[in-house]
């Protein structure tokens, strides 16, 4: 996750295609007769449903209908929400200064289960201050440093797998995953003993992902939709993890600050006011690292191999790739990665609130208006990306992804904070498997769907496939 997204090099091509300018920005308070996009035929619980239980294909068929911007009213909200999936409009959200477009973060489900102090959740001054405290860990060297317990975990992983029988490959990688961001985040390397409140931690982490990922886990999130504070069963499994929390936090801070994992660092952190950050903070940071930190990494590596073991042509270049003794000289393996993230980016919207009136292409909307930056629709743009639907890597070889036609990391000043520590997990963890196993899909007539989980795009079946072969290390 890193604070902006760096301009292209002059001398390096971006991918996708060229596509048509459209006007966005702030317009003057003054503006006049505000003139708003079509809404989405059908009632605001349909809507809803479908973008729940279906929301690729529901995405995809509202933006066919309806084009590039139009409105949407779901049943959490009071106000029709305005969705735009083009390039343009997408950089004058992204590039404008925070305090005239704030994260919809704060009115997501996230809040109840996140809290008001995380990073995520936060908006203005108390967002810029979390940043820059956890933007350390995540970059450069901090980085590089988690990449032999990467390769570890990953090579650990593959040696689990079945061999001739059908597996989901979702639950596989948020264990890998796991481990990964625990390093990371608590300086808990390899498997702490029983007994210990690093080892209770881990596996509550780990009970709350299963309960989580259950279909009538949808029920959970319905209860709590529209809510500052959990209710119902969600409170009640917060408290169940939040008690290992604090006991890890508490425990950390009696022993003394002295690594260099994120908890070490926000325990050593101070504020303005020279105080240091309360078990409530802390909590919230934690929780919103080690969910957002892991998950979405998990999901996004799912849904890539899902892809890869349905464009055998990709699978085929990967693999050759990874067993190649020359190497990766022309970056098939992060071009992959891109690729998987733009046709199955896990968060599908990211929103915003403006702040004043905004112009949208041929619309006007009026300040305090809640706008979504649909990614699933600006990924799948024929304009921008020739033949959107196939699975193609070589379109990212030698080329950067464009700074607004590829987001799933988001962008501006709310760009995913861990976005490199995520790109290095995916090209260490896809070199492993295409290097050391063969695979196909365990159901090759059918695409797997996507479904909702929070604000999450998650392969319905966890991306179910056979490994065919294993091969040593």
């Amino acid at each position: 996750m890193s604070a902006t997204t760096e301009a292209p090099r002059a001398e390096q091509p971006e991918a996708g295609g060229r596509f048509a300018p459209s006007p966005a920005g702030p317009l003057p308070d003054h503006a006049g007769a505000f003139n708003p996009p079509p809404r989405l035929p059908g009632r605001p619980l349909k809507q809803t449903i479908g973008l729940g239980l279906r929301p690729f294909g529901t995405s995809m068929r509202s933006g066919r209908e309806m084009g590039e911007v139009f409105r949407v009213r779901l049943v959490v909200r009071d106000a029709d929400l305005i969705v735009t999936s083009h390039p343009d409009h997408v950089a004058s959200l992204f590039k404008a200064k925070p305090g005239l477009v704030p994260s919809m973060t704060a009115e997501s489900p996230l809040r109840p289960v996140l809290g008001p102090n995380s990073v995520l959740t936060a908006n203005g001054p108390r967002h810029l201050r979390q940043r820059k405290l956890l933007l350390p860990p995540f970059h450069g060297d901090a980085v590089r440093r988690y990449t032999d317990v990467i390769t570890e975990v990953a090579e650990r992983e593959v040696d689990r797998w079945p061999v001739g029988r059908p597996f989901s490959l979702a639950p596989r990688m948020q264990a890998l995953t796991l481990d990964v961001i625990l390093a990371g985040v608590f300086g808990i390397e390899g498997t702490p003993g029983p007994g210990t409140i690093e080892h209770d931690l881990r596996e509550t982490v780990r009970r709350v992902l299963a309960w989580s990922t259950h279909p009538a886990w949808s029920l959970v999130d319905l209860e709590n939709l529209g809510r500052d504070e959990p209710r119902g069963v969600l409170k009640r499994i917060l408290a169940y993890s939040d008690k290992r929390l604090y006991a890890v936090i508490r425990d950390r801070r009696a022993r003394g600050a002295t690594g260099d994992d994120v908890l070490s660092l926000l325990l050593q952190a101070r504020t303005e006011d020279g105080a240091p950050l309360s078990d409530e903070e802390l909590r919230d940071e934690l929780l919103t690292l080690v969910l957002a930190g892991h998950e979405t990494t998990a999901n996004s590596l799912a849904w890539t191999l899902e892809r890869l073991v349905r464009f055998p042509a990709a699978y085929d270049r990967l693999r050759d790739v990874a067993r190649s003794e020359d190497g990766d000289p022309d970056g098939y393996v992060e071009a992959t990665v891109h690729e998987g993230m733009r046709v199955r980016p896990v968060i599908p919207m990211v929103g915003r609130r403006v702040q004043v009136p905004w112009q949208l292409g041929d619309f006007t909307i009026a300040a305090q208006t809640p706008v979504a930056l649909h990614i699933l629709l600006l990924h799948h743009r024929e304009d921008v990306y020739p033949e959107p639907f196939q699975f193609r890597p070589e379109r990212f070889v030698g080329a950067k992804p464009g700074t607004y036609t590829w987001i799933p990391f988001g962008g501006g000043t709310r760009r995913c904070l861990g976005a490199a520590l995520a790109m290095a997990e995916q090209r260490v963890v896809l070199r492993t498997v295409a290097r050391r196993t063969d695979m196909v899909a365990a159901h090759p007539e059918h695409f797997e769907r996507a479904r909702m989980r929070n604000v999450t795009m998650i392969p319905e079946k966890g991306g179910r496939v056979v490994m065919t072969a294993r091969r040593d290390r």
